[in-house]
């Protein structure tokens, strides 16, 4: 877990300036995909709903069971679109700043409890805390492809 957190730290480092040089963050490629911008959002999305994961499985019933959200809506509700880049870059970063504070303070214990995912499969936190980072470098190479 260590070597995927550092990992995750040198990436939030290089974060504003890879993602400042794109020039196409506004552009949606239709009507019904996100820009950019908006996945950048969807980030915010997934970190603030992760961070209350990884932070709830501590002291609630185990096993944990993680609540889905609709992304497509919150998206939208947030307007991302709208956003200064540079707000969503703060954000984002801070954000995830306090998740790689957060699970980097777990036990081997903690990272063990259950956890039954929306599709009523069990797992533990330390799956879930994996899969975050593996969802957020998927998207960042969404937002720096050409």
């Amino acid at each position: 877990m260590k070597q995927k957190i550092n990992a995750f730290e040198i990436v939030l480092a290089g974060l504003e300036n890879s993602l400042l040089a794109i020039t196409d963050l506004e552009t949606k490629p239709s009507e019904t995909s996100w820009s950019k911008k908006e996945i950048l959002g969807h980030l915010i999305d997934s970190a603030v709903n992760n961070l209350q994961r990884f932070t709830e499985i501590q002291y609630v019933e185990k096993p944990y069971i993680i609540r889905p959200y609709d992304q497509n809506k919150l998206v939208k509700a947030n307007n991302y679109q709208d956003k200064e880049v540079s707000d969503l870059l703060n954000l984002l970063t801070a954000l995830n700043k306090h998740i790689l504070y957060v699970v980097s303070n777990q036990t081997e214990g903690i990272l063990h409890y259950q956890i039954v995912l929306p599709n009523k499969t069990v797992t533990d936190l330390k799956f879930v805390i994996e899969d975050y980072f593996e969802h957020f470098y998927h998207h960042l190479n969404k937002i720096t492809e050409k």
